[in-house]
């Protein structure tokens, strides 16, 4: 269907409802069509070309348009495309279950499939309150309710809303939410506004062990995303943080929820971020970056002791009532499967510690620029907070839209990036190359040069 540039875009603003997107702004700028991509580059509907700067929000891992992930979905696509998980099989799921179980941390012997993030989160949430139900005895059973962290972000439907702890997207709907205890993470913005620096991991810990303390037998499980919190501004843990919840939740019996939506797949520099402090969480979610940006999947990894907990009779009713259309859905397995065969077969992880390490050192340059306040990064996770007064680390006013203003600037010399606030995150295609990479930080840089400046 051949469709001229002008009216895709006056359709586009007629009809699309775009999301986290302020419509009233979106509707008097140009948009950006995307049409195809090719490696690490996406091209708009006038064959201008971009640099994917943010994975395509954080998926992309062996660049668009790979031929072997391409040949993978197409053989697929010619024996089925679709078939139901509701009482039968398919063999790409079966096979991806069982490499998943292979390479994640040990003890998640199960796998529940689902179909985003969010999905994946609600089912973990589900799954560890229906555990503790149908435990034998009347204490535990008492457990229902989650800890999760300050500024926390687990996805948009109403369970992961309620395990979620950000004010600006979550407080419209408060009156929806089930009630959850909140504790300190030790990103906090106390560290980054530059209130508290030194000893912050101790002080959280001990806050959070008299939380755990003084709420275990009513707490079904604490959801937390390992090592870095992503929507909250790339804000990064310090060592030690995520094992000292891991040992909290092993001594009080709380089941213990990994949210790897985001930092799985090798964003952090290891395959799973649990794996930088080699703990062992008793549920993880994971989706993203699962198909290699392909396909919409996630799983709920889960171990032998909480699945034998739904084990029983038909007429226990012990079964997980839970399930989605597309549940393990053949095509998206197969570019799953795909996706984790050339990561092996490439070295991937040995490639990525040399790109960190390029960023790192790229990344120091930006300090010289007067109103960096912050940079924050966790293997291929960045964030660069901007602020109005670096001593003070007072914030640009929201009207300002600085970080939006940034983005654009960026668009305008071939890079694509996306903000939170005035977070500029970038989250490179993972199998981006060393003069892309470089392209990436450049134009970043003179964008946020330019735009401050102004």
């Amino acid at each position: 269907m051949n469709v001229p540039a002008a009216q895709l875009e006056e359709w586009d603003k007629e009809y699309v409802w775009h999301p986290f997107t302020q419509m009233k702004a979106y509707r008097k700028e140009k948009p950006l069509i995307v049409e195809r991509g090719e490696g690490s580059y996406l091209f708009d509907i006038e064959g201008n070309r971009y640099l994917d700067g943010v994975s395509s929000l954080w998926v992309t891992v062996h660049g668009h348009n790979n031929g072997e992930l391409n040949k993978a979905i197409k053989g697929q696509l010619e024996r089925v495309a679709h078939s139901t998980l509701l009482g039968l099989a398919n063999v790409p799921s079966i096979l991806l279950a069982k490499r998943l179980v292979e390479i994640t941390p040990g003890g998640l012997n199960k796998v529940f499939y689902s179909d985003s993030g969010a999905t994946s989160v609600e089912i973990a949430l589900k799954m560890a309150y229906q555990y503790w139900r149908q435990q034998g005895n009347e204490e535990n059973r008492n457990k229902r309710k989650f800890i999760s962290l300050v500024e926390a972000y687990h996805g948009d439907t109403i369970g992961s809303v309620s395990v979620g702890g950000m004010d600006l997207f979550h407080s419209t709907f408060k009156d929806l939410l089930f009630e959850t205890v909140h504790a300190p993470a030790p990103y906090c913005y106390r560290c980054y506004l530059g209130k508290q620096r030194g000893g912050c991991r101790l002080e959280c810990m001990d806050e959070v062990e008299k939380i755990v303390q003084r709420h275990h037998q009513e707490v079904a499980g604490f959801i937390i995303e390992p090592l870095v919190q992503g929507a909250a501004g790339m804000l990064v843990a310090p060592e030690g943080y995520l094992s000292g919840v891991s040992r909290l939740c092993k001594q009080y019996n709380i089941l213990l929820i990994a949210d790897e939506v985001a930092v799985g797949f090798g964003r952090t520099g290891k395959m799973f971020a649990c794996g930088q402090e080699e703990i062992e969480p008793d549920i993880l979610c994971l989706a993203k970056g699962i198909t290699g940006g392909y396909l919409p999947l996630a799983v709920t990894m889960t171990t032998d002791r909480v699945y034998n907990a739904f084990l029983g009779e038909i007429e226990e009713f012990k079964t997980f009532y839970h399930g989605h259309t597309y549940t393990g859905n053949p095509l998206a397995c197969a570019a799953a499967l795909a996706s984790l065969e050339l990561m092996e077969k490439n070295n991937f992880m040995g490639r990525l510690r040399e790109k960190i390490a390029f960023i790192t050192e790229r990344l120091k340059h930006f300090y010289s620029l007067e109103h960096v306040g912050d940079i924050r990064q966790r293997g291929m996770m960045i964030g660069i907070e901007l602020v109005l007064d670096r001593a003070t680390k007072e914030p640009y006013p929201p009207g300002a839209d600085l970080g939006h203003r940034v983005i654009l600037e960026a668009r305008k010399n071939g890079v694509i990036i996306r903000p939170l606030g005035n977070v500029i995150v970038l989250m490179p295609v993972l199998s981006m190359g060393m003069p892309e990479l470089e392209e990436l930080l450049n134009v970043t840089y003179n964008a946020i040069k330019s735009i401050t400046e102004d």
